[in-house]
């Protein structure tokens, strides 16, 4: 059931740089995009548009998406938190946004200050003005494997929640292992429950790499038919609002092992590494690509 092509998601410029203690340069955040842009990945998420208050990484989001060069026919993304930050991406000629749920109530209260129905009903304010904008809407469901709070979480919530962002006009969901605790064992009960509320094809998977299975559950979710992943560019980035919660998929790393499997992504490991090798020193630390630090070693 493989599939013979999967879209990569690059998630490097918001999910990767939003929790760097550094202060990235917007010029430079523009000039990451364009790398990234030359890689060939059809989407990027770019930045987002929500409050410098909480994220101060993305205060430059209108300025990042001002700047960049938009390859034609490639996606430029943006998660937004509710209407204000709906108005500001289409302000700023945002085609496509994420929204973010949670399946543990616990983890909803600490991220966004809400319960998960309350955001529900934010997100579905945000589908019907997105509708009206001919904005497309992306949903992701947070803690789908485990929740820093709560512990394990079970599949029906996850499957409630994304069915609920389907059922309001998410064109896809990406259920995501927020704190990188997911093993390969869980990958099948959490993506049969969704896909048994939802068709497979509106489902993507996030998975950070903590414990280094992040590679290994995807290879189980390619063998469940899943055909669509994010991944993070030299494996930026984390959740601020999830202790313990860094690394996610390194870009590199799944193309690399889709490659060596024969299944197509578009994706170019070369301009990969270019545009790690320009974000690392902005960020003041070793990217953990394994793929990027053996080609480093290496050259």
């Amino acid at each position: 059931m493989m599939p013979s092509r999967v879209t990569v998601v690059e998630v490097g410029p918001r999910d990767g740089l939003q929790n760097e203690a550094a202060a990235i340069a917007t010029a430079d955040k523009i000039a990451f995009v364009n790398l990234l842009s030359n890689t060939g990945l059809p989407v990027i998420e770019a930045g987002a548009f929500v409050s410098p208050k909480w994220v101060p990484q993305m205060a430059d989001a209108a300025e990042v998406f001002a700047g960049i060069q938009r390859r034609p026919g490639g996606r430029y993304t943006a998660l937004v938190p509710n209407l204000a930050g709906l108005e500001r991406a289409h302000r700023a000629h945002v085609s496509e946004v994420a929204v973010f749920a949670a399946a543990s109530e616990s983890f909803s209260q600490k991220n966004i200050n809400q319960s998960i129905d309350a955001s529900l009903d934010t997100y579905r304010a945000v589908c019907a003005r997105a509708a009206e904008l001919g904005v497309r809407v992306r949903g992701y469901v947070s803690t789908a494997f485990g929740c820093p709070f709560e512990g394990a979480v079970a599949p029906a919530r996850v499957a409630s929640v994304a069915a609920a962002l389907v059922g309001m006009g998410a064109f896809e969901v990406a259920v995501s292992d927020t704190i990188g605790i997911a093993h390969p064992g869980q990958v099948r009960p959490v993506v049969e429950a969704v896909a048994a509320r939802i068709p497979l094809t509106q489902i993507a998977l996030h998975f950070h790499d903590t414990r280094g299975t992040a590679l290994a559950n995807v290879l189980t979710a390619l063998q469940i038919g899943v055909a669509t992943f994010d991944a993070s560019c030299g494996g930026l980035g984390g959740c601020p609002y999830a202790p313990g919660a860094t690394g996610n998929l390194a870009t590199e790393d799944l193309i690399y092992m889709l490659d060596g499997l024969g299944i197509e992504t578009g994706g170019d490991l070369e301009a990969l590494i270019e545009a790690s090798r320009f974000i690392e020193p902005r960020v003041g630390h070793p990217l953990p690509s394994r793929y990027y630090r053996a080609v480093r070693t290496s050259s």
